[in-house]
């Protein structure tokens, strides 16, 4: 395909039509959802019917879905069709206990791959591209997730998996990688790897688009990557409980991400009183899948925070924008009576150019009072020795968080590659405080 759409009828829809779509979907999914065990006897207790439902709107006349809830009905309790009929699952680690399990049937699948292969069409990748997933395969979701995107966009792809910079380098000159999806946090030592070895990908690599997702990360960080690659690297956001990735994606305006509405209902609500946010306030999303069959969910709390972007995409595309992703409402961390997100802390670090790509915030008790500590390596250029020079950034990193978050850090300035480094996501804070 060389249009400039995937799905040009679906992704320029009036939104008047599409927001019909949606309603009649959402009739079909309460319908289907209520012949699982939870839903059934949740809906059936409220007396809620699919022919109640007349308007998207009514969606908020339906009670929310939380993890605690999939957990809680561990493993069977949201099927709607006997397990025999699925034909694969997904799920969390489970190491607080139950793991949250997604299930899926042939219908689901075929679903979500052209959800992948829209949102990656949405991004610049095509037919002609050869991609390569350099993200962790299994019960993870980026990894099956993209493959099959990929393959349902006809690219030539690659399942790289996760780690192993140099095979990764290797691969991407011998076959002419041209796009590839990564964690954020990785992509760093992957370039440090192709500096190790007297290369660039710009110049070494037919390397043109990176397409990253699975962690919250900051303008900033993007910045800093486009910088290090010379190509475009473009943001997206899913969840395995609404599938993985492939829920939004940014196109090439790259000012938001479009989520696609005619597979989820989309709502921004605030965390604590759970009313309706306007568009351009942010809050908590949450999602209702519209065309899942083995498991549908309705009115998800996904605990991630961002906004509706207001106005309508340059690219013509109808679907909403929602604004990048700023961490979790579970992410935050109180330290001194101030709320903090680990996402403001990175912002700033990535713009001080002495800072390498790995920093962690530690959390400690230091007799009565709670402490902030910020470990921040140092980049390789800049690791020289000059003890005024690392004085004068240490001091920079402690005026600028104080600025932001109102508290003062202490910050231990590290050489590369001191913290501990992880094929997964990166860990940003470790909480060592006493319970009281």
């Amino acid at each position: 395909m060389s249009g400039a759409y995937w799905q040009p009828e679906i992704e320029t829809m009036a939104p008047a039509a599409l927001r019909e779509l949606q309603a009649a979907r959402l009739r079909e999914t309460i319908a289907r959802a209520m012949q699982s065990p939870f839903y059934g006897e949740c809906y059936g207790r409220l007396g809620l019917a699919p022919e109640s439902i007349r308007t998207v709107d009514d969606v908020r006349r339906l009670p929310f879905t939380t993890k605690e809830d999939l957990r809680g009905h561990y493993p069977y309790g949201f099927l709607t069709v006997p397990p025999q009929e699925t034909v694969r699952l997904h799920c969390s680690s489970g190491t607080t206990g139950n793991p949250t399990v997604i299930f899926h049937d042939r219908h689901d699948l075929d679903s979500w791959a052209n959800l992948v292969a829209r949102s990656m069409y949405c991004a610049g990748v095509r037919d002609s591209d050869v991609f390569q997933n350099i993200c962790g395969y299994g019960l993870f979701t980026g990894g099956l997730g993209f493959q099959y995107g990929a393959e349902k966009l006809g690219a030539l792809t690659i399942p790289a998996g996760a780690g192993n910079s140099r095979r990764q380098i290797k691969l991407m000159q011998d076959f002419g990688t041209s796009a590839i999806h990564a964690i954020p946090s990785y992509l760093p030592r992957l370039f440090d790897e192709f500096q190790a070895l007297g290369l660039h990908p710009a110049e070494d690599t037919k390397l043109r688009i990176i397409l990253t997702g699975a962690e919250p990360h900051s303008e900033e960080t993007r910045q800093r990557l486009q910088e290090m690659f010379r190509c475009k690297v473009f943001n997206s956001f899913g969840l395995s409980e609404m599938n993985g990735p492939g829920v939004a994606f940014e196109c090439d305006c790259r000012n938001g991400l479009h989520l696609w509405e005619d597979c989820f209902i989309l709502e921004i609500v605030d965390p604590e009183t759970l009313e309706p946010m306007p568009d351009g306030e942010r809050g908590e999303l949450v999602l209702t899948t519209l065309d899942r069959r083995a498991m549908p969910i309705l009115r998800y709390r996904t605990r991630d925070l961002t906004s509706i972007l207001p106005g309508p995409c340059p690219c013509g595309r109808t679907h909403r924008r929602i604004d990048r992703i700023t961490g979790r409402s579970d992410d935050m961390f109180i330290v001194k009576g101030c709320n903090v997100f680990p996402i403001q802390v990175e912002k700033i670090l990535m713009k001080i150019p002495e800072i390498g790509s790995d920093w962690l915030i530690v959390l400690d008790t230091v007799g009565d009072n709670d402490e902030l500590l910020l470990k921040v390596e140092i980049s390789p250029a800049h690791f020289t020795g000059d003890m005024e020079a690392l004085e004068r950034v240490r001091r920079r990193i402690i005026h600028e968080v104080r600025d932001e978050v109102l508290v003062s850090p202490h910050v231990q300035l590290l050489e590369p590659g001191a913290l501990p480094k992880s094929e997964g996501k990166a860990q940003r804070v470790q909480d060592l405080r006493k319970k009281s």
